[in-house]
């Protein structure tokens, strides 16, 4: 397959700078951030930035390099840098306890909040006050998978780039538009303003999803608005939403997580517009 033969390594140069990606104040200042394994090195292989490909290097074992060799070849392609490397250096990079053996180095892939505005979305995560990475990952994660058009985080939430939430996202980083450090005031501004119906989550809301949903009023454009794991939405994020909704407990749990919070939010959201005549709960049993 034409890769080089010796090994990198693990003082090299090159392996010193991608493992410093491991900071924030280092990925701030190169606008790289490292995606591991298979799934999110594919992806990123496929993903441009300002037409420039995504990834712009990528360390890889012997043994992963073989088992996937059109990842490697697609990203040789693309002008990325192949290096292979040893389990050490893998290890060096890796975040995860049973390295998968692909880690790339990728380009910042943020996207600016009026770019989102202008694509008129329909369907928005916002998460404000998010502070766990692999909350946020898998936020972005079920957006994806829901169809959701974009994901704002806001300048009081995590890392986008942080390694557990690209790890958590499953590549879904590289599938929808990103908006970061927005201030939760003019991301609820700028989406009413672009027609969005903004709908803040919280356990202790007003509306209740399934009546929601019955009476038909979420198939229009939305932004879910999602809070912080232990102490969900301020009373001024909620006074900014024109309803604060709260996910029905049919059964005996406390609560709901975050995560799996919004996947039922944004699902319904998703089946509502999708929907030709009308939609039932999606909640019910």
């Amino acid at each position: 397959m034409g890769t080089p033969a010796e090994l990198i390594s693990p003082r090299s140069p090159r392996v010193a700078a991608a493992k410093r990606l491991a900071r924030r104040n280092f990925r701030t200042k190169e606008r790289r951030f490292i995606a591991e394994g298979p799934q999110a090195v594919r992806e990123a292989v496929q993903h441009r930035v300002d037409g420039r490909p995504t990834l712009v290097e990528l360390f890889a074992t012997v043994e992963a390099a073989e088992r996937y060799e059109t990842v490697v070849a697609a990203a040789r392609d693309s002008g990325a840098r192949i290096h292979l490397a040893g389990d050490d250096v893998l290890a060096e990079l890796s975040q995860t306890i049973t390295p998968q053996g692909l880690v790339g180095v990728c380009r910042f892939l943020d996207s600016p909040f009026d770019e989102i505005l202008a694509a008129r979305p329909r369907l928005v995560a916002v998460l404000a006050h998010v502070r766990d990475p692999g909350n946020a990952g898998t936020v972005l994660r079920c957006a994806d998978a829901a169809g959701a058009d974009a994901v704002v985080l806001t300048d009081a939430s995590v890392d986008l780039y942080n390694p557990k939430s690209v790890r958590a996202s499953v590549g879904s980083h590289f599938h929808l538009p990103v908006a970061v450090g927005v201030p939760v005031e003019r991301a609820v501004a700028g989406l009413k303003a672009a027609g969005v119906r903004i709908l803040a989550a919280d356990g202790a809301g007003d509306d209740d999803l399934d009546a929601e949903l019955d009476a038909g009023t979420m198939g229009g454009p939305s932004a879910w608005v999602f809070g912080n794991e232990a102490w969900g939405l301020p009373e001024e994020t909620r006074a900014l939403a024109d309803a604060v909704v709260r996910v029905p407990i049919h059964g005996r749990a406390e609560s709901l997580n975050l995560a799996t919070a919004a996947a039922v939010c944004l699902y319904a959201s998703a089946r509502a517009q999708r929907a030709s005549g009308g939609c039932r709960s999606v909640t019910s049993s």
